[in-house]
């Protein structure tokens, strides 16, 4: 029969936080600060970790959110005097990317993709077709601005220039963000923040990443074979929530991030 010594050598404890889907706000994504928040806290908080390492595979989505959980792991990061490696799984792209940039080193796989450090916006446009089905589209606003690029209407040039202008503000944002984290790290290269991606050794060359890696083998190589692995995963939901969710809101939100992943050949 074994017995517990309480004076027997332990080894250190490294948190693991699951980062993977698209990034967005409520319940249309997995993450977000409101779904990661406290297990995010819990994960710098409980039994003193050695490290923390993020676990990412996200082709991006929202910059706030992107930013806010970014924002938060840091700042744990310091506060707790903890050392954060992400490793990269098959995408940390866009918002992805502004995540594993919380790290203080990134490391993938040979064939993972980084990157695409751009902004992007969509819609459509269905004027044309509500033309053709003879319905009327009427719009009342105070404010000129107040209906910029709906959707029902002709595309306006001036609605597009202003568009551009926040994109542009948000493209300044995250270039920022990357500067401020990878400094002298980055090859100057114009091609950095157009938006392209690259793979992981490519991505290494690029200062995007520090090398290659995968998560098991590195941090028993650093932290000792008996490095114990406490795993954090997102928010977890009631059974009539998850009901409800799989009902009206699961089909949109799965058929948008599997249009996300597909952008990268996934």
């Amino acid at each position: 029969m074994a017995f517990w010594n309480p004076f027997a050598k332990r080894g250190a404890t490294v948190a693991v936080i699951r980062l993977s889907g698209m990034i967005a706000s409520g319940p249309r994504g997995p993450l977000s600060e409101e779904a990661l928040s406290s297990t995010i806290e819990r994960a710098f908080k409980r039994g003193k970790p050695a490290a923390v390492a993020l676990s990412i595979n996200s082709p991006g989505g929202s910059p706030v959110q992107s930013a806010l959980i970014a924002a938060q792991i840091r700042r744990l990061a310091e506060e707790k005097k903890v050392p954060v490696i992400a490793f990269v799984e098959d995408v940390a792209a866009s918002g992805g990317y502004w995540l594993a940039c919380s790290a203080d080193e990134i490391l993938a796989d040979e064939s993972s993709i980084l990157g695409s450090i751009g902004v992007i916006s969509s819609g459509f446009g269905a004027h044309v077709f509500l033309a053709r089905q003879g319905i009327e589209r009427r719009v009342y606003t105070a404010g000129e601005s107040k209906s910029m690029l709906d959707p029902f209407q002709p595309e306006k040039e001036e609605d597009v220039e202003r568009l551009k202008g926040l994109l542009d503000e948000i493209h300044g944002n995250f270039i920022a963000q990357v500067k401020g984290r990878r400094g002298d790290k980055l090859k100057s290269d114009p091609e950095l923040f157009s938006g392209r991606v690259w793979l992981g050794r490519s991505a290494v060359e690029m200062g995007l990443a520090d090398g290659i890696g995968h998560l098991v083998p590195v941090l028993k190589e650093r932290y000792g074979k008996d490095v114990k692995l406490r795993r954090y995963g997102g928010r977890k939901r009631g059974l009539l929530q998850r009901i409800g969710m799989s009902i009206l809101g699961d089909p949109l939100a799965m058929i948008e991030e599997r249009a996300a992943f597909a952008r990268f050949g996934l």
